[in-house]
């Protein structure tokens, strides 16, 4: 995977690029990623529509082939998750997983609402995707903070315009 470029941002965006990267790249069965903020903006993603590596490694494109629309999914089911725990007074969610004939899909809290979503293949080992993803968010959520996450979002409205850094 050829990671986005990183000129200009901070130590701590470019640790969460690399992170990202890190992930995707060694863990088997992993589609897409998605880093999605407390409101569901996306933060952080893998976008294989950016990257011809990740594009050519695929055996089927993810939710539309975009991080964006993974992003607009884990949001979804990050809110109804933790509503139907509050309805049934369990805690806080620390990880939600989906298993469907053709793949899964995996969320896990970061910090303060924050959630990392995974699409995996069908064949991938959820096991070790779980694991690989607890590893990220101990290493990324202490860092995720408010202008973090402005900063990551900055970034991505930039390169989606196509503008430089």
């Amino acid at each position: 995977m050829t990671a986005p470029s990183t000129f200009g941002l901070s130590s701590e965006a470019r640790n969460l690029h690399w992170l990202l990267t890190n992930l995707v790249e060694e863990v088997p069965g992993i589609q897409s990623v998605a880093v999605v903020s407390s409101d569901g903006l996306l933060l952080l993603s893998s976008d294989p529509g950016r990257n011809e590596e990740a594009k050519a490694r695929r055996q089927r494109s993810g939710p539309r082939g975009s991080s964006a629309d993974l992003a607009t999914i884990v949001s979804g089911i990050g809110s109804l998750t933790v509503g139907s725990a509050k309805l049934m007074g369990a805690g806080a969610v620390k990880h939600t997983m989906v298993a469907m004939d053709e793949g899964s899909l995996f969320v896990m809290s970061i910090s303060d609402g924050s959630l990392l979503g995974v699409h995996g293949s069908a064949d991938c080992d959820m096991s070790v995707v779980a694991y690989h993803m607890a590893l990220f968010v101990g290493r990324a959520g202490h860092v995720l903070t408010p202008e973090l996450r402005s900063e990551l979002r900055k970034s991505l409205e930039q390169e989606s315009a196509g503008s430089p850094r």
